[in-house]
Formats: C-alpha cells, sequence, structure tokens
C-alpha cells in the first residue's frame, strides 16, 4: 500500500469517532482483558479499512457499469466479516499492541497472546464441579434429551462452578445450580439473595426469589422441564445442535437478562466439553 493510501486509512480510522472513543475507554479498564479485546477490535478496524483502501485504489481498473448501492453495501459488509475474522491472529497487529500496553501498564502477562481469550479456561473449580455432577447430569440427558455437558456448563456458569451457589437464610445450599427464580407459580422453597439484573443493558442490583430444593437431582430435574417444555425456549431446542445456538436462544427466550450471556454460557460448555474429552483421553491412554 502507497503512502496516499495509508493515510487515507489513518483518516478514515480518524473520522470513525464513536469507534476510537470506544476503544479508548476499554483500554482505560487496564486489565489484560479488556487490553486484548481493545487491540484486536482496532485490528479489525484497521483491517477493515485497509480492505476499502485497497477496493478503492483498484476502482479505476472497473467500469462502473455493474455498479450500484446494493452491491457496495454488500461489499463493505464483506470487507467487515473478512476483517473481524483475520483479527486477534496469532503475531498480528493486535497482539503487538497488546503487549506493548501491558508493558506499559507494568501488567505481568503482557506476553499473552492476543487470541487467549479462545482458549477455554480450565480451572480447578470447575474440574472439581465437573466430577461431582458428571453422573447426575448424564442421568438427566437420558431422560430428557438435552446433552450432559450443555447442563454442566450451564449449572456450572449459574454457580461459578459452584463457588456462588445461591443459600437460604440460615447458610445451608439451596441447590439451585441454574439460577430459576421462584416465579407466582412456584409452591416450593425459597431463598432470597442480592443478584444482578440488567435493565437497558445496564447491571443493577436487585433482591430476587429463586427455588430452592431437597437435592442438586431436583434442580437439574426442574431445569430440564424448564427448558425441555416451555414454548419460550423453542428456539434454543431447535439449535441446540451446536453450543452456540443452544446458548442464543437461550438468551433470546430471556432466560436470562445479561446482553452478554450467550457468549458467557458458550464459554463455559465450552470449558465443559474440554473437561469431558481430556477425561475421555485419559481413560483411553
Amino acid at each position: 500500500m502507497n503512502a496516499s493510501n495509508l493515510l487515507s486509512t489513518q483518516q478514515a480510522l480518524a473520522a470513525d469517532a464513536s469507534s476510537l472513543n470506544r476503544l479508548k475507554y476499554q483500554a482505560g479498564q487496564a486489565t489484560p482483558e479488556a487490553i486484548r479485546e481493545t487491540a484486536k477490535q482496532f485490528e479489525a478496524l484497521f483491517m477493515r479499512e485497509l480492505l476499502k483502501s485497497m477496493r478503492e485504489a483498484n476502482a479505476s481498473m472497473k467500469s462502473g457499469m455493474f455498479e450500484s448501492p446494493t452491491e457496495n453495501l454488500g461489499t463493505d459488509l464483506l470487507d467487515q466479516q473478512f476483517a473481524v475474522q483475520m483479527a486477534g491472529q496469532p503475531g498480528g497487529l493486535a497482539e503487538t499492541i497488546a503487549k506493548q500496553l501491558m508493558q506499559q501498564m507494568g501488567l505481568k502477562d503482557a506476553g499473552k497472546p492476543a487470541t487467549a481469550e479462545k482458549t477455554v479456561p480450565v480451572s480447578d473449580a470447575a474440574r472439581r464441579f465437573v466430577q461431582q455432577h458428571a453422573a447426575t447430569a448424564q442421568d438427566i440427558e437420558r431422560t430428557s434429551g438435552l446433552p450432559a455437558s450443555y447442563l454442566l456448563g450451564q449449572a456450572g456458569h449459574e454457580s461459578g462452578w459452584g463457588r456462588r451457589e445461591i443459600r437460604m437464610p440460615d447458610g445451608s445450599p439451596s441447590h439451585n445450580l441454574f439460577g430459576i427464580k421462584a416465579t407466582a407459580d412456584w409452591k416450593g422453597k425459597v431463598a432470597e439473595v442480592t443478584t444482578t439484573e440488567y435493565v437497558d443493558g445496564v447491571a443493577q442490583k436487585t433482591v430476587g426469589r429463586f427455588r430452592a430444593y431437597d437435592s442438586y437431582a431436583a434442580s437439574y430435574q426442574d431445569f430440564a422441564r424448564l427448558v425441555g417444555h416451555s414454548p419460550r425456549y423453542a428456539q434454543a431446542r431447535e439449535q441446540a445442535g451446536t453450543v452456540q445456538g443452544w446458548a442464543q436462544g437461550l438468551q433470546d427466550g430471556g432466560y436470562a437478562t445479561d446482553p452478554d450471556y450467550a457468549a458467557k454460557l458458550s464459554r463455559a460448555i465450552n470449558t465443559t466439553l474440554q473437561l469431558q474429552r481430556a477425561s475421555d483421553a485419559g481413560k483411553l491412554s
């Protein structure tokens, strides 16, 4: 790319004030995760403008006879998709930016690759949780058809892998691993705890009423009944062939108010799948 095209790209980036302001805000969060994500988004933005400038450079070779606003829009959307896919690759611009920023801020994991968020972290808490509940989840899979990995991942996400389990007023466990609310039709025990809900995308603390059970097995059974029969989650059931489809279907059905619920749930389920593959490999060795 020649100097004029590079200048055009830089000017286009500078003109996108909303994107750059958002990236500046994210970088200011001063956490490795925020910095890596910011660097990745900046690289995607840069790559998009780079592709755009390259297309403009080749525009003189076309007659323009067959061009249309619809075609131009489609090309721009395709460039956006390519930019997102190319951003964050090992050794790329995002990795370089992230390393430099974290070094300047004195963060210890400055050498961590910018794509590290794609690798599902496997903590001891998750491993213990999966081992504890694997048999129950498999029993529910046989009776409900819901994959045990989905059940374990969702229970793990909702309960912080057992570390944030909802508790009764006396401190005893509620056995509610799925964060199911106690609505008006619930006739069983209830636990009231402070929880976070999102209103128009803004997190707010509120007191919620949650169902309580006599055992963890009862919690799994209730969740399977809820998502297995409610029309709200028909989309999730139809898309259960993929982790992302299942998670997005639950979010679209209103299972949680967190706007990032599908992404978070997908990571938790992928953690479970990774643990299960590691366990199966150990059995075969």
